[in-house]
């Protein structure tokens, strides 16, 4: 028809309206727990995170790492919980931290991993909803994402109590961002 506008919109703006809206979700779902949620990004080239507030770390552990005391989990003081929203087939870098070692914990969907002790990544190994991981200081690792959108749960254990990690603790090997 000669009289009808057609608007043209990009497939890039299409999947970022549509990956938003999810993390979006992703946020209000965690929110519904009673979880406050101190900061965020939904800007990461592999999915986005949300911090949680540290002073609800005890509660975190318990709904997420069952049975685990936040007291087991201090190796240099405080606690900072976090949840992974991991887009699929993403990769995040293959990396390492100073000041800090993880403990993770799948939520919701399926993801890969790569862990080594030194600068050569391993073959990848699977975690289904329910697995958990421990990451030491130092280690490598990788987390990827599979076929569907994943929700993995996460903790840093700050090494350093008087210099907690931070989004620029680390070290990264290779990153298919080029960051």
């Amino acid at each position: 028809n000669r009289n009808s506008k057609h608007i043209a919109i990009p497939v890039f703006c299409i999947y970022r309206m549509n990956k938003t809206r999810n993390f979006s979700e992703v946020k209000s779902h965690i929110e519904s727990f009673g979880y406050q949620i101190v900061d965020f990004d939904f800007e990461r080239p592999w999915g986005g995170f949300l911090v949680i507030d540290e002073n609800q770390a005890q509660k975190f552990a318990d709904q997420f790492f069952e049975g685990i005391s936040i007291e087991s989990l201090k190796i240099g003081g405080k606690l900072s919980p976090k949840i992974l929203i991991v887009s699929p087939q993403a990769r995040l870098s293959w990396q390492y931290h100073h000041r800090r070692a993880e403990i993770w914990r799948v939520y919701q969907g399926t993801v890969g991993i790569i862990r080594s002790n030194d600068d050569n990544q391993k073959p990848i190994m699977q975690l289904n909803e329910g697995d958990q991981v421990r990451l030491q200081q130092g280690e490598r690792h990788r987390l990827i994402g599979l076929d569907q959108q994943a929700l993995v749960a996460e903790i840093w254990q700050h090494t350093d109590p008087e210099n907690p990690s931070n989004e620029e603790d680390i070290v990264r090997l290779q990153d298919d961002f080029g960051r």
